[in-house]
């Protein structure tokens, strides 16, 4: 097991909590056409947050359960950032951005 798995799982969840604190979880799955796009971070398809839930959270879920390797790089925050400064969102991203960029530096961690 990569000495990062706990670490990692519990940015995780942290990442989720501030998704439902925030008020972006949603109860209901987007359709399957929304969850099947090739795009990256299914931009075509799905909000940003839909994908950190429907996508991202339940992919690295599998790779920690599984002991699969993590991913060399992540650049999650900064397409949070782009995401986030298109929209007024008044600061209320602000400790998801954090929490996704702790997120990126434990992926490029050294082992």
């Amino acid at each position: 097991m990569d000495a990062r798995f706990p670490k990692i799982a519990e940015q995780l969840l942290l990442i989720e909590r501030e998704l439902r604190v925030q008020g972006w979880w949603d109860d209901e799955s987007p359709s399957v056409e929304a969850l099947s796009s090739v795009e990256p971070f299914s931009v075509d398809t799905l909000d940003f947050e839909q994908w950190l839930q429907w996508i991202f959270l339940p992919r690295m879920k599998i790779i920690l359960e599984q002991d699969l390797p993590l991913p060399n790089a992540s650049g999650i925050q900064e397409m949070a950032e782009m995401v986030f400064a298109a929209r007024n969102v008044q600061g209320k991203d602000r400790q998801l951005q954090v929490l996704l960029k702790e997120f990126d530096q434990m992926i490029t961690a050294s082992r």
